[in-house]
């Protein structure tokens, strides 16, 4: 993840953001996250604030199943198999368009006989926000180190364990939701070095608003639990200051890109498949540094996707808190806002990066970039019908809508698979 630059000028960097929500809206009491709640008000009328829920929103997180768990555990590979004329329909889906999109979908609505298409794998794209999957496996990674033989300790570290943003969180122009619970009011604004959360809470604002800042913390609690392992819990944060301000910054460096990205190998996902380089904030550079660029392909996401469906993303209790963590429950937008998904679970992350130079006298804004134009879609769809399927999208079309791109795509995806 580049850091997002802003430059005065011709020239300029950023990244997609609009607000979106992930996790059941029944899931306040077994998170803490805060947010919850007001969804679960609006669901039942008690808030009326002109939210509309789309239909597919509504699953409780104890209804949320994992496709493919004790199916086929020995093997990915046998998942990412060519069907032949499934590959025939999604190519013809790009037919006379740009060669800079990659493609993998696997259609598990049978999953004794799952359909998969493939196109530009193993191109390589900046990863924007998808990299934040890496990250929330990274924190789960961990949360078994801590707590190997009770998965509830796991979850009450996160929904009890508060800690502050400090510089970590800054640089981020991204708001997250802050609802009190009291007053029934809602606050959007963005992160400050004195904001306090629950580990669940900035896990959340990771995902469900994509807060760099909140990313940028999530790391770093990672990186602090590898260090002090089962002594995190009780960490207070004077001590982890000054272990940031005693430990060398290459050490911090190593550790910090180690955490996130060993992980990925124990999946079998190469470093040119998918890998993190450097935080989502400038303001964890004031104590790491940059470490080997970061990437993605169609084919690492994919592989993370079957493995988590399979219940082999750390274990089975874990993947299925990850998840519910994925699981859009609000506005949805780019690939999920396709209104063929509206009745279904999407269980979601995208991630953006455009830069645009108007001394070329181009057409260019957002998501339509004339320099770069990177747009990535992760997504588990599960249809009431019982249809079900993931797909990885990456793109980098220049001048083009990249987010409209997507959302017009996921239609015709969803058309072929479901005809």
């Amino acid at each position: 993840m580049k850091k997002i630059l802003l430059i005065l000028g011709v020239l300029f960097i950023t990244a997609g953001f609009t607000s979106i929500s992930f996790y059941p809206i029944d899931g306040y009491e077994y998170t803490g996250i805060k947010r919850l709640k007001r969804l679960e008000l609006i669901k039942s009328g008690d808030i009326k604030d002109g939210t509309v829920l789309p239909p597919g929103a509504m699953k409780s997180f104890t209804d949320i199943q994992l496709n493919l768990f004790g199916r086929h555990q020995d093997s990915v590979n046998q998942f990412l198999q060519v069907d032949e004329q499934f590959q025939q329909d999604i190519n013809g889906l790009f037919r006379g368009l740009d060669k800079s999109y990659s493609l993998t979908v696997l259609d598990i609505t049978d999953p004794n006989a799952p359909k998969y298409a493939e196109r530009n794998i193993k191109a390589g794209y900046q990863p924007g926000s998808v990299g934040k999957l890496a990250v929330l496996y990274a924190l789960f990674v961990q949360l078994a180190k801590i707590y190997p033989d009770a998965f509830e300790d796991r979850i009450a570290l996160l929904k009890n364990k508060s800690v502050t943003s400090g510089k970590w969180g800054l640089t981020d122009s991204h708001t997250v939701p802050i609802f009190n619970v009291e007053t029934n009011k809602l606050v959007k604004r963005q992160v400050i070095a004195s904001d306090v959360f629950t580990l669940f809470e900035w896990t959340d604002h990771m995902l469900s608003v994509s807060n760099n800042g909140a990313a940028s913390i999530v790391w770093r609690e990672v990186l602090l639990m590898q260090a002090f392992g089962d002594k995190y819990p009780a960490l207070t944060e004077t001590e982890a200051e000054v272990y940031f301000k005693n430990t060398p910054r290459k050490e911090l460096t190593d550790l910090s890109n180690d955490v996130v990205n060993l992980p990925l190998r124990d999946l079998g996902i190469t470093s040119d498949e998918w890998r993190l380089g450097s935080f989502f904030t400038s303001g964890a550079n004031y104590y790491v540094g940059d470490k080997g660029g970061s990437t993605g392909t169609a084919i690492g996401l994919m592989k993370f996707l079957i493995q988590l469906e399979q219940g082999k993303v750390v274990d089975a209790k874990s993947s299925l808190e990850m998840k519910r963590l994925m699981y859009m429950t609000d506005r949805r937008i780019r690939y999920a806002n396709s209104s063929t998904l509206k009745d279904a679970a999407v269980y979601f992350k995208s991630g953006s990066l455009y830069k645009c130079d108007r001394s070329k006298g181009e057409n260019c804004g957002k998501y339509m970039g004339n320099v770069t134009n990177y747009m990535n879609s992760v997504a588990i769809v599960e249809h009431p019908d019982n249809h079900c399927y993931m797909v990885v999208l990456m793109s980098n079309v220049l001048r083009k809508n990249s987010a409209t791109d997507h959302m017009n795509l996921a239609t015709s995806i969803d058309k072929v698979i479901r005809k």
